[in-house]
């Protein structure tokens, strides 16, 4: 069910991305959009729909900000994938959209797609302006200086930092740099629907927290082939980690440990949250 669920979800964002994409002028910048689009799971896609469905709003209100998300995360992944950042040559088994083209490429394709995220929220069939409004306000709050942007600074200061970050640390960092998204993701379909948040919001911080302990994890046991990026990066950058500074064994402990708080955050949903719940799951059984 959740499987089936995740395709149908990737496959209309892809394509509504495209349709998207489509109507804007041809050429390298529009084609750098696409790839750094193409491939991923469409989790944070998936948050947006599923939020949406348990609120009894329809796709066609929730889908345009399902791409915002996607197009926003495909932005993120640009630029750190950048020399100056992360300098990553490998994402989702392809070059990374620096290497494809050029470093000037990547920029101008993670600024475009970054625009054209706040463009979609104000596409009418979300709903009322007071309702864009709102989500506009809460996504640029996840997304910018006090959330994934910030966390990204905290992540490239540490690298030099001449003590290693700490566990509290390290969860400051991600709660920004990676959960802020997710959590904005988790929370829209409510927002859209105008309901009561506190439950999907207290479960996305857990995922967030989870998903970022797992990609730790595979940092250090995945290989290349199947996780479709370098592994063994953050060691050899001597980055503390969750796996760093826990341990292999108890960094997987408290992966489960926040999968079971996440689920248990759902209970109001009842069996609604099915997909939620198997998700949570999901994210640390994962192998990419």
């Amino acid at each position: 069910m959740l499987q089936q669920r995740m395709d149908e979800v990737r496959a209309q964002v892809e394509a509504a991305l495209d349709t998207a994409m489509s109507a804007l002028p041809r050429g390298e910048l529009t084609d750098a959009m696409r790839y750094v689009c193409l491939g991923g799971k469409k989790l944070r896609a998936f948050l947006v729909m599923e939020s949406a469905r348990l609120h009894g709003v329809g796709d066609q209100a929730a889908l345009p900000v399902a791409c915002a998300v996607e197009a926003l995360h495909a932005y993120s992944l640009a630029h750190d994938d950048l020399p100056a950042m992360d300098n990553d040559d490998l994402r989702r088994g392809l070059p990374t959209c620096h290497v494809q083209w050029s470093e000037a490429t990547a920029i101008l394709a993670g600024d475009a797609l970054q625009t054209l995220a706040f463009e979609m929220l104000t596409d009418p069939a979300i709903g009322s302006a007071e309702t864009r409004v709102k989500l506009i306000a809460a996504f640029a709050h996840a997304v910018g200086p006090a959330g994934m942007v910030y966390g990204q600074m905290m992540d490239i200061a540490a690298e030099g930092a001449e003590t290693p970050l700490d566990v509290a640390g390290i969860t400051r960092m991600q709660v920004a740099k990676t959960g802020a998204l997710i959590a904005f993701a988790a929370v829209s379909g409510a927002m859209i629907a105008g309901a009561p948040s506190e439950a999907l919001r207290v479960y996305a911080a857990k995922l967030g927290l989870a998903f970022q302990i797992h990609d730790d994890i595979l940092d250090v046991t995945g290989d290349e082939d199947t996780t479709g990026k370098r592994v063994g990066k953050d060691a050899r950058a001597g980055k503390a980690t969750f796996v760093s500074v826990l341990g292999l064994d108890a960094a997987r402990a408290r992966e489960k440990e926040l999968v079971e708080k996440a689920i248990a955050a759902l209970q109001p949903y009842g069996d609604e949250a099915g997909n939620l719940k198997e998700l949570a799951r999901f994210v640390i059984d994962r192998e990419s």
